[in-house]
């Protein structure tokens, strides 16, 4: 079909760019941005919104952010010119097919539109497809994490992620004592409400409610699980499953600590001996 080439070039193009500004707001995040405010600026940047907003000076005052939105402008400024063009591409080939024909291509249009709607929209796609991204980005780029990745650990598989408490979910209703997520080796930083209330330093007594967005420090696999689990005796189990999985990798640590420490003291020991050599030997040949 005449028109049909033109329609799929117009997805790919979509898609594309949606591709482009994950990895931008994957990359954002690694310099300390939060979720949200990655994703926003990621796509303001890309589709050359310019939005002044208080991101956008943290952006500007920082070296790396400012070249990965300096970058991400002029591909943006490439994709915007690309997806017009095959638009104008589109509307001409269509002009002259039957009306059959316009249906057949409206019709893989909105399919293709919904399809990557639903991809880059779902939540289980996003995590996956950011811990490719985020591994590609370690592999083979030399974006500067140091001030997290010190402070944090992440290059352990330990990072900060946001989680959205929904209808169902173990975590629902129950206040942050009786979840001991800190057994599991998962830390609650802080909860934003849904009416936009934000508790920075959250307590025991506080309740997680459905529609909260928990921040949250921990392992992703760990922090992934959490998220799949659900309410009832299933997830009770598996939260107690946890517990002793997290405290047999606490014991191996301290093993591995104490055999570390071990093995640094011999190294300090021998390296004495072999000093304390040396002076005598100086003596002796004196």
């Amino acid at each position: 079909m005449v028109g049909l080439f033109p329609i799929v070039s117009l997805l790919a193009a979509l898609a594309l760019s949606m591709i482009v500004t994950r990895v931008a707001a994957m990359a954002l995040m690694f310099t300390g941005m939060s979720r949200e405010a990655a994703k926003f600026q990621a796509r303001s940047a890309f589709t050359g919104a310019g939005y002044t907003t208080h991101e956008s000076e943290m952006i500007v005052k920082h070296p790396v952010r400012r070249q990965i939105v300096a970058t991400l402008m002029l591909l943006g400024n490439l994709g915007v010119a690309t997806v017009g063009a095959t638009v104008m591409v589109s509307v001409m080939s269509t002009s002259t097919s039957t009306a059959q024909a316009r249906w057949w291509l409206l019709l893989v249009f909105v399919g293709g539109v919904s399809s990557l709607w639903y991809v880059f929209t779902s939540r289980w796609i996003e995590r996956h497809m950011n811990r490719v991204i985020a591994w590609c980005l370690k592999r083979f780029t030399d974006i500067d994490v140091r001030d997290y990745v010190a402070l944090l650990e992440l290059s352990r598989g330990y990072a900060i992620t946001e989680m959205l408490v929904e209808k169902g979910d173990w975590l629902a209703d129950k206040n942050l004592a009786s979840l001991r997520l800190s057994d599991e080796g998962i830390l609650v930083l802080s909860i934003r409400r849904s009416g936009g209330i934000f508790h920075g330093t959250p307590r025991g007594e506080d309740v997680v409610r459905v529609n909260d967005t928990l921040i949250l420090y921990g392992d992703l696999e760990d922090v992934e699980k959490l998220d799949r689990r659900r309410a009832g005796y299933q997830g009770d189990k598996e939260h107690i499953q946890s517990v002793e999985e997290q405290d047999e990798f606490e014991e191996q640590e301290r093993i591995r600590l104490q055999e570390m420490e071990s093995k640094l003291e011999a190294k300090k020991e021998i390296e004495a001996e072999l000093a304390a050599h040396a002076v005598q030997t100086t003596d002796g040949k004196n």
